[in-house]
């Protein structure tokens, strides 16, 4: 530096050689060359930041402990530490969704296990009776409740259907869920 000039930048290769002769320091050069390039790289690929940096985290660490074994792409070890980058952030997600299915299968366990069969039978008992209920209407108030109920039509496709007003429609499904109300008024709310 006697000529006031910078010294040019050792190359990727050369930084290697010297960590597989056991040089931290040139490690540490690796390191600060490429860290924000992988980071970003991460960021690209994991589902939160905390994961980018743990990604970021592990392939330096993976890195360090294969230095003896990196190919190096022209004098450049970047190559070789985005593919180790994709590698372990495809294998955080992999994992973290593994993690959240098993979570949704236990949490879908145990509310199989939380219905007693006191609840099961309560609901069985309440569901004849809306059959019951139901079957109880007239023919058009029975294809009225069908229609809007169990097959999502509005009032105005009932309508058309039927061959009715919309205002009989509608007039006629709250008579009718007044009178379903009143006949399960006996069953209590299940899970209540």
């Amino acid at each position: 530096m006697a000529s006031g000039w910078p010294d040019v930048e050792e190359l990727d290769g050369v930084l290697l050689d010297r960590v597989r002769a056991g040089d931290r320091s040139a490690f540490g050069t690796l390191y600060d060359r490429h860290v924000r390039t992988v980071y970003r790289y991460a960021v690209r690929l994991c589902a939160t930041p905390r994961d980018a940096e743990d990604a970021t985290q592990d392939v330096f660490v993976l890195a360090f402990e294969k230095a003896r074994s990196i190919t190096l792409v022209g004098d450049s070890a970047l190559p070789w530490l985005l593919v180790a980058c994709r590698n372990i952030s495809l294998a955080k997600r992999r994992k973290a969704l593994r993690d959240s299915r098993q979570l949704m299968d236990l949490d879908a366990d145990a509310v199989v296990e939380e219905e007693t069969t006191d609840v099961a039978a309560e609901r069985r008992m309440l569901g004849v009776a809306i059959d019951q209920a139901i079957a109880q209407l007239s023919d058009i108030d029975r294809r009225l409740f069908i229609l809007c109920t169990e097959m999502g039509r509005s009032y105005q496709q009932a309508a058309a259907e039927l061959g009715v007003s919309h205002a009989s429609v509608r007039n006629r499904l709250a008579r009718l869920r007044s009178r379903l109300q009143a006949s399960l008024a006996d069953h209590k709310e299940v899970g209540a």
